[in-house]
Formats: structure tokens, sequence, C-alpha cells
């Protein structure tokens, strides 16, 4: 029976404070500290430490330059939740080379959308090896037939390729760790050149300043590999600062969500990262016995970010694993990005969440965000909470802008800029994107919607994601959130945008999947939905029944509201052109 590799350990612990990613690793090999890799069933199925990790990356380091590739070349790794990841991930850090993390699918199997993402992927790097562990083979092997590049192929065959006897010299300071793909939630997702420099710098940070590692803290994670929270967060931070981390695929969490929290209380992790969406699916999932068998007293730091947080949503998860041990200041906000290597800033440890109650009045007519006085105020409505993503991480500059670039003073909703060490050098062969959102003095546009308070940053939304109707701005997340209060919708059930409208102005449409088998219960719930918009913000929104499974999502599981907009739009242009429309059951509800 194999055994996790151990909590503690002798080390003297160092905070992430290394040249690059081979020195990080060659350091945390002196211990016996590693990952863990667990099954569905939520057995410990792999062992890998980081000792047996640095012997065989430096292996399979010269068989990638066995292969002829040449220095910065870039190798295209699917990014299962497997130990293989981390064998090529780390061999490419030995070999110079430059490691690409595609995202995996959240069902096996050949698909012929995944094939054209990955196509696209391969391209937009320029791969010139690409690997995959033997489920993913296939559909790698199609992407990449007539892209010629110099090696495709499985991690079981790659072990008999030949190894080159040569001198390994590591990424320097100044060179690429590896290129992140962002998620793709507004557009195709671009290639992220992130240096050592930069990575380190955000790993100190994090690991020094968020996190707070101690030698007997251990980490758990369901995150994907090829995400940025993942990957720096729950990958590389771990290994920085020489601690055991253990793994559930996120398709065995999306499935079983408990597996994680029995994994914490199983092994006493004190460290995990979950996205808003994570915690409240785990939340929704958990029944009272579930509760009853867990331990989660050790869980110090359950950071969350990735999305708009809920307040609610993490409260309710705080409220409802209070038995079991777990602390609400355990819950930890962050703010953070592919083009920022992860963070930009946290919430302080220990106090948990932060959250601000303004007057959604103003949110709404001003793009104020005015503190509502709750004592006091006589209005037909409640306060809007947004959670504080913390003070900026050190070294970093932030600012909020108006269209025309001027910066806003505090409490006025704009546009995020920021400014700092960890930024990206840019998009890999795509100086335009570049241009777009990085500015010469090194000003980064997240293309995300803020205010600062006290220094603190509160995000809002995504600028491409805000729907406008009448001069009023409104949230997806907002008229989703309605939505989902609803007890037969599921969440991720409903999908927010806004559209061109026949007199040339924009419309509000929720695109909901109702799981209700009537039609007549369907039409119901879609008028009350309506109702309850129209009677909170003012707007009518035309609600749209679409069929389950239908509303795309990101490689990280988030809404895709962009695709679905366009999708919508495609589909409402070929309807009117075969003059076709579907008969809706009410003014403002179409069946599609």
């Amino acid at each position: 029976m194999i055994e996790p590799t151990p909590t503690q350990h002798h080390l003297a612990l160092r905070r992430g404070d290394f040249a690059n990613l081979a020195e990080a690793l060659d350091y945390a090999a002196g211990g016996k500290t590693g990952y863990n890799f667990y099954n569905g069933t939520g057995k410990l199925a792999v062992v890998l430490p980081y000792r047996e990790l640095r012997k065989q990356a430096r292996s399979l380091a010269r068989r990638l330059l066995g292969l002829g590739a040449r220095r910065r070349a870039r190798v295209a790794l699917v990014a299962d939740t497997h130990p293989d990841f981390m064998r090529y991930f780390f061999a490419c850090q030995y070999a110079g080379l430059v490691p690409v993390p595609l995202p995996a699918p959240i069902q096996l199997g050949i698909r012929q959308d995944y094939i054209g993402q990955l196509q696209g992927l391969l391209q937009a790097c320029r791969a010139e090896i690409a690997v995959a562990a033997e489920p993913y083979l296939p559909s790698l092997m199609r992407a990449a037939a007539g892209l010629n590049l110099s090696y495709v192929g499985g991690t079981r065959a790659f072990g008999h390729l030949p190894a080159k006897d040569m001198a390994l010299y590591p990424a320097g300071t100044n060179e690429l760790a590896y290129l992140q793909f962002t998620s793709g939630s507004t557009r195709f997702p671009r290639g992220v050149m992130i240096s050592q420099k930069t990575v380190m710098n955000n790993l100190s940070h994090l690991i020094g300043l968020v996190t707070r590692v101690r030698k007997r803290d251990r980490a758990a994670s369901w995150l994907p590999f090829y995400h940025d929270m993942g990957l720096v967060g729950m990958v590389l931070a771990p290994m920085a600062s020489q601690i055991s981390v253990d793994y559930l695929n996120p398709r065995d969490f999306a499935m079983r969500p408990r597996l994680w929290l029995k994994l914490i209380s199983r092994n006493q992790a004190t460290i995990s990262f979950g996205s808003a969406r994570g915690y409240q699916l785990c939340r929704q999932r958990l029944r009272p016995k579930d509760v009853d068998e867990l331990d989660l007293r050790a869980w110090r730091l359950a950071a969350v970010g990735s999305e708009t947080i809920n307040p609610a949503t993490m409260k309710g998860f705080a409220a409802a694993l209070a038995p079991a041990g777990f602390r609400e200041t355990a819950l930890v906000a962050g703010y953070g990005m592919a083009e920022c290597s992860l963070a930009v800033s946290f919430s302080k440890p220990g106090k948990g969440l932060a959250v601000d109650q303004v007057d959604p009045e103003l949110m709404a007519d001003q793009r104020r965000a005015k503190p509502l006085d709750l004592a006091n105020h006589n209005r037909p409505y409640t306060a809007k909470e947004h959670v504080s993503c913390g003070q900026p991480m050190p070294g970093y500059e932030i600012q909020v802008r108006d269209e025309r670039g001027r910066q806003l003073p505090e409490r006025h909703i704009g546009r995020l800029y920021v400014r700092g060490p960890s930024v990206m050098s840019g998009y890999f062969n795509n100086a335009k994107a570049t241009r777009e959102v990085l500015s010469a003095d090194g000003w980064l546009n997240t293309g995300d919607l803020a205010y600062i308070a006290d220094n603190h940053i509160f995000v809002t939304g995504r600028q491409a994601e805000l729907i406008v109707v009448n001069g009023r701005s409104v949230w997806p997340q907002d008229l989703e959130g309605i939505a989902e209060r609803q007890p037969e919708v599921r969440m991720g059930d409903a999908a927010a945008i806004a559209v061109p409208g026949g007199d040339g102005r924009n419309k509000a449409v929720l695109l909901l999947q109702c799981r209700k088998p009537e039609q007549t219960q369907k039409t119901d719930l879609a008028l009350w939905i309506r109702r309850l918009i129209r009677r909170q913000f003012q707007i009518d929104c035309q609600i749209v029944l679409v069929s389950r499974h239908t509303l795309p999502r990101t490689t990280s599981g988030k809404l895709a509201r962009a695709k679905a907009r366009q999708e919508y739009i495609i589909r409402m242009a070929r309807t009117d052109k075969n003059t076709n429309r579907p008969t809706a059951p009410h003014p403002g509800i179409i069946r599609s």
C-alpha cells in the first residue's frame, strides 16, 4: 500500500526565493515532500516526491533535446491532472524549452470542437513538440495533423526515445518559464509570455504574504493545471515552498465535489484554492452526514478567486461546514489573471471576507459605488454587495479609468489598470493584441470593471459583458443570480447577455436551461424570473429557454458569455432569414 508524501520535512523553509523554477525544484528535491494524485473514488493512485520528479524531469529533458529541439522551442502539453504533466513541464525547465499547458476536456473521447480548439492553440503557440497522455493522444494527433510539428506523441512512447548525453542549462532569469493561455471568456485564448523572473516574483509574494507558508502546511486542490490559479497557485507554489500537495482531477471534483473536502479532512490540509463556482457546487452537494464525517479544523486558508465572488455563497459554505471545524475567517479573496502570472491582490489572511454594501441605484445610473446606510434608507431595494479582493501585491500600482483613459476618483466604477513586477511581457506572436492591452510604460488594461476604496480592489465584472439598457448598467451575474436562486435552476444554468434590438438599442436576454419536464412549468418559471428582474432592475429582459448543456464554457469552466452572445445572434439571424421565428408563449419568452 502506497503512502502519501509526508507533511513535515527537515528542509529549511524557503518561500520562493529562487532564480528560476529549476532551482526551486532542485532545492525541494532535498526533502521527502511532493505531489500526490487521488482517483475518482478518493484513493491514492500515484505518489511523486520532488526528488523523483527532479530525477525523471532531467532524464526527459535529455530526450527532448535528443529530438533536436532548439532552445526556447515551445512544447505543448495536454495538462491533465496526472504526474506526467509535472514530469514534462519541469523537463522543459531543465532543457531551456518553453512548456505550453493546453486544456484537457472534461469528458474523455474524441470531440470535434475540442480538436479544433487544440489545433488553434498549437498554431497560436507555434509548438514544435506536442505530448499528451494516452487518453488524449488521438485528439492531439488529429489536431496536429498538417501542422508540421517535429514530434507528436504519447507519454509512454516518449520514454523509449534516445536521450542526448549533454549538460543541461535551465532557462535563465529573463527567459520564458512557460506560455499560459488565457481562459478565453471574451475572445480566443492568447498565449501569455511569463518569464522566470516574473513568475518567481509572484510566487515569492504569494507564498510569503498570502499563504504565509509554514513547515507543517499541506495543500489540496482540484483546479486544472492549465488554469493560472491551478498552475501557479497549486502546482508551482507548493513546490517552491517545499510542501506536499494532494490532487483530485477536475472531472472527479465535478462529479463528486465532496471528495475535495474529504481529502482535506483525511490529510489535514491547511491550504486550498478554489473558484467561487467550485465552492458553490460543493455547498450544494453537501449532505448533513457528510459534514459529520469531516474534520476541517486544520484548513486555515481557503482562497477564492477566478470569477465574481458572491458573498452569500461563501458565507453559506462557511456556515454549512462550521460543525466540521471550518472557520469563516479562513476565507481569503483575491484578484488575478494569467497576464499577471497569477495574483494582483489578495485580502489579508485570517480576517475573512470584507464586504462592501453599496447603493445599487447609483451603480446602475451613475456607476458610483456609494456605501448604503442600511439603517436609515427607506427605498424598496437592498444593498448591492461586493467582496474586497484586497490590496495590491508589493510593487503593484492600480488605477481605475474611464472610457477616455482618465483616472477616476475612489468609488467610481471604470476599467481597472494595473502595473507591477509580475505583469507579462506580452502575448506570444501577437503584437497587435499586446498593444491593445499593454502600454509602453507597463500599464495593463485588465478588461475588468472595478472600483477602489481605501486601496482595496472591488471587481464588478468584465467590461465586455456589461449590459447597458436604456442608460442603466446591469451586471450579468446579477440577472443570473436571480434565476439561480429559483429551486428549478441549477448554478450555471443561466447566462445573461446584451444583444442589439430591432430599434438599434441594446436589449437584455437571459438564456435559461430549465430542467422542468413540462413546457407549462418552464413558461411559468420564465415569467416569474422576468417579473423579478423588472421589479429589481427596472429593465425588461427577454427569457430564452434553451436545451440542457447548451451554454458554452471556457476551458476553466466559466460561462463564455461572449460566445453565448455570438451563437444567439447567429441563431436569431438564421431564424429571421427563414421567416420562421419561434412563436413565444408569452411576450419576452422564446423557446429555442
